[in-house]
């Protein structure tokens, strides 16, 4: 693979409630495990980080094959919706739900569209068959 950019993210603290930020300082935040999960809550999680870069990453990719199909995804949105919990095996695992409108366009090409933004997009094809991503068109 040919790596056209990197960058580097530090947790300090206490695991989940500590603080986050990238190495160039440009994103932190203050780490809090949510009250669902027994926390303080009041912070930032891994899952709403993970939440924000799945939903943006996959509407640039919605946007890639849109574009080579001249396709009309002016007003689109994306939704990731993530959760965590226990699997059978006694460890964590996530799961995501992506909810995608593209109001200009008929809903069969819609959902073409975001089958192959599923295909192309960095953040799905990291969690392909290790995650449950469930896809969705509004």
């Amino acid at each position: 693979m040919n790596i056209l950019y990197t960058t580097t993210a530090n947790a300090t603290g206490d695991g989940r409630n500590g603080h986050a930020e990238l190495e160039d300082g440009s994103v932190s935040f203050d780490m809090q495990i949510p009250t669902e999960m027994g926390g303080a809550g009041g912070g930032a999680n891994p899952e709403q980080l993970f939440a924000l870069g799945y939903a943006a990453c996959f509407h640039s990719a919605l946007k890639v094959v849109a574009g080579t199909d001249k396709a009309d995804v002016s007003d689109s949105e994306v939704s990731a919706t993530v959760g965590i919990g226990q699997t059978p095996e006694g460890g964590f695992g996530l799961e995501v739900a992506l909810d995608v409108s593209i109001p200009n366009l008929p809903a069969d090409q819609a959902l073409a569209l975001v089958e192959r933004a599923h295909e192309v997009c960095p953040y799905s094809n990291a969690t392909r068959n290790n995650i449950n991503v469930k896809l969705s068109v509004l």
